[in-house]
């Protein structure tokens, strides 16, 4: 595999809540899946960022009781929002979710790429050593 880019910080966006009737379970599976989109990033010299690896310790500090309750709803996408500024890319994952297309359209204001497939992302320069 050639490596051809600059290492990106790359939002991987896809469903957690969306289908899930906010069964835990389900929930835990989609966050699965973003975490499985995340690790050939890595492997392809990317950082990975998914905004529930932060919203979701966030949540639990915070006193959030259930999905969808105040402190869920103060912290969960406004997570994902913060981050964009601070990323160079977004890969958005297949299914329904409000939430990624949101991150998707904030990210194309900003200008940043969106890739819809792992494969689409190249891979990066090796980093120098130090």
């Amino acid at each position: 595999m050639t490596r051809s880019s600059e290492s990106m910080v790359i939002l991987v966006a896809g469903p957690y809540r969306s289908g899930t009737n906010d069964d835990p379970a389900r929930m835990r599976a989609n966050l699965r899946q973003l975490e499985e989109a995340a690790l050939p990033l890595f492997r392809a010299g990317h950082v990975p960022l998914i905004g529930e690896w932060l919203a979701l310790p966030l949540m639990e500090v915070a006193g959030s009781k259930a999905v969808g309750d105040a402190i869920y709803e103060e912290i969960a996408y406004p997570v994902a929002h913060r981050l964009l500024p601070h990323c160079d890319a977004v890969l958005r994952l297949p299914g329904e979710s409000k939430g990624a297309d949101l991150d998707v359209s904030i990210a194309t204001e900003r200008g940043l790429k969106v890739y819809y497939r792992i494969e689409d992302v190249p891979p990066c320069r090796p980093a120098a050593q130090l």
